[in-house]
């Protein structure tokens, strides 16, 4: 299962729901590896909601697993991108295009759900009239707030960050504007003294 459930923690962190059709003109659904399932699902509740949607999917490490189920769900438009970075300019495009009452769908891993969430907030879709879905890995987007570097998929507490090197700990403050977690130098004060890293969550 697909599903995680996520601690109690602090205000700023993120809490995700579950996507539930909504009547719309178009639909702009944006995900990520096994955000697919949760598509699929939302295809399954509502037979017409597809022929007006445009599906944004980034496979990441699940390759073509999902790829034909959500070609034979039938959505008006199904883009298939190796990264958000490759699909940041269509996503650009479709919200600018956007007309009023289009409905948007974030669904798959926290890092693609906070990223698209700035770009439809960007154009003025408030963020709590955006649906979200948690699905698959937990691994989180981290920013070192000494360097301001973003280390991608981080699933260590501590981990190393890519840019300075820096020993950090995994936060649960969020950036919204960031789209990130903060991580702090761990050792700061006795350099060298770093516990081993653990998984996030186990």
């Amino acid at each position: 299962m697909s599903k995680f459930q996520f601690p109690e923690s602090i205000l700023s962190r993120p809490v995700y729901g579950t996507l539930a059709p909504r009547p719309g003109k178009s639909h702009l659904m944006i995900a990520d590896a096994e955000g697919a399932e949760a598509l699929l699902e939302l295809a399954d509740r509502d037979e017409n909601l597809m022929a007006n949607s445009h599906i944004i999917y980034l496979p990441k490490d699940t390759g073509e697993t999902y790829v034909d189920r959500l070609r034979a769900a039938g959505p008006n438009q199904l883009y298939v991108g190796p990264s958000f970075a490759a699909a940041t300019q269509r996503i650009r495009h479709v919200l600018g295009q956007a007309h009023m009452g289009l409905q948007v769908y974030l669904t798959g891993t926290e890092g693609l759900i906070g990223q698209a969430m700035n770009e439809a907030t960007a154009v003025g879709i408030p963020h709590t009239a955006i649906q979200t879905e948690h699905r698959g890995s937990v691994a989180r987007r981290m920013q070192c707030v000494h360097c301001k570097g973003i280390t991608e998929d981080v699933t260590t507490d501590p981990f190393v960050c890519s840019h300075c090197g820096l020993n950090l700990f995994v936060r649960d403050h969020y950036s919204r504007r960031l789209a990130a977690f903060q991580g702090v130098c761990i050792d700061a004060e006795d350099p060298g003294n770093v516990p081993d890293p653990v998984e996030l969550y186990s």
